[in-house]
């Protein structure tokens, strides 16, 4: 793993164009999904990322074959021999757990590591195992590995999938991937609506499942026999595209986003607006404008189509700047503040209260030696470091090599002063 750090000189002001990349929310259900169709299946838009590496380690020990080459993976499915995905690999991110779903109806079995992924709270596996017993198959846990049988085929359900904080994305996708191929009909109620899980429903219809509701939180099933491989090109990333706008917010910048879909961050644009920036649709993507004082606002994390979890630490660090007070809420992941402690370091003056972060705003964030905690936090702590005054020095950056694709040459290309140094 590289140790690799971020060296940052601030205060900068962004203005230029940035491309999106592919979305690796996206991509990684999709990728496990070509398990499902044995053969050749060729996927678009694919940013370079080291999940996506990981998730090719993943499809690799499975049996299939993988090539890498400007932005497409071919994953060659013929033969899979070994249902295990190992803990060794599963453990470097959460996705990891969505073989268990593809496997489970090409193979009728599936051993899987329990996943891992960032520090940001407790994320149980209980709604994923929840979809996949209800389709009949047999599920226990030893010594850390998930043991799931359905040697009697997978047959359809009405399945409800609701947890304890809405809906959620991987146990949809896991699900859904079993389910394409059950006897039978199945309903999922409470299925997780956001626009990656729409991508994947898309990639499977294309491969001939036959899905109805998507993007809707009920997906009515007919399952088939069997699924061909396909080419498809993955939705842009709107979760890089968000971190992009409040890059503009927090520098008081000026950007072009191109290959992004805003209808995908209405929320969020609505936020922006709220806070005295200005989005407009443009023909690839938008255009994103920051030239006067940043309004405070609150912002509650919730399921699509509600603000992004994934976007909520990137937020604080803009709203840092804001005039006023702003309380941040988070509702998918309660104890997802890691970087309210590393952004206090570079003087913004923030107070955790419960699942509550109250951001009071300040004049000026300073730099100052901080630490990356998970992805998301890591994106936040780039912002708030190309707003501060004088040099920041950025440890453990590999998390933003999990979700980032480059992130720092687009925005050194539009402005910042990022240096990647290896210690």
């Amino acid at each position: 793993m590289a140790l690799d750090i971020f060296k940052i000189t601030g205060p900068t002001t962004l203005a230029g164009t940035v491309k999106i990349s592919g979305s690796k929310n996206a991509a990684l259900p999709i990728m496990a999904s070509a398990i499902l169709a044995p053969g050749k299946t060729v996927l678009s838009g694919i940013p370079n990322l080291s999940d996506i590496e990981v998730m090719c380690l993943l499809m690799e020990s499975l049996g299939c074959k993988t090539q890498t080459a400007d932005g497409k993976i071919t994953i060659d499915s013929t033969v899979i021999d070994k249902p295990f995905g190992d803990y060794e690999i599963v453990r470097k991110m959460r996705a990891g757990i969505c073989i268990l779903g593809p496997l489970l109806a090409r193979c009728g079995k599936a051993e899987v590591s329990m996943p891992g992924g960032c520090a940001i709270g407790y994320r149980p596996v209980d709604i994923h195992l929840r979809g996949l017993k209800e389709l009949g198959a047999k599920i226990e846990l030893k010594n850390g590995y998930i043991v799931a049988n359905a040697n009697g085929g997978l047959k359809g359900a009405n399945i409800f999938l609701g947890g304890a904080f809405g809906s959620s994305v991987l146990a949809t996708a896991n699900t859904l991937c079993a389910a394409v191929m059950a006897k039978g009909k199945t309903v999922i109620e409470y299925a997780a609506c956001e626009p990656e899980i729409t991508d994947l429903a898309n990639c499977l219809v294309k491969m001939g499942a036959k899905i109805s509701g998507i993007g809707s939180p009920q997906l009515t099933i007919h399952g088939v026999k069997n699924l061909n491989p396909v080419e498809y090109t993955v939705i842009p990333d709107r979760i890089e595209a968000g971190t992009f706008l409040a890059a503009a917010a927090i520098t008081k910048g000026k950007l072009k986003l191109t290959n992004c879909r805003l209808e995908h961050l209405m929320a969020v644009v609505d936020k922006l607006r709220s806070m005295n920036v200005v989005v407009e649709e443009s023909p690839d993507g938008c255009e994103v404008a920051s030239n006067g004082q940043i309004k405070a606002t609150d912002i509650t994390t919730l399921p699509y189509p509600g603000f992004p979890t994934d976007l909520q630490a990137q937020f604080m660090a803009a709203l840092c700047l804001a005039k006023g007070n702003s309380v941040i809420t988070e509702k998918i992941f309660p104890d997802r503040f890691m970087h309210v402690a590393e952004l206090s370091r570079m003087a913004a003056d923030l107070r955790k209260e419960g699942p509550h972060v109250i951001v009071c705003g300040v004049e000026k964030l300073i730099s100052a030696p901080v630490m990356a905690s998970d992805l998301r936090a890591s994106a936040a702590l780039v912002l708030a470091a190309i707003a501060a005054h004088g040099e920041t020095i950025i440890n453990r950056v590999y998390h933003i090599d999990r979700g980032y694709d480059r992130i720092e040459e687009k925005l050194n290309a539009v402005g910042a002063n990022i240096q990647r140094l290896a210690t």
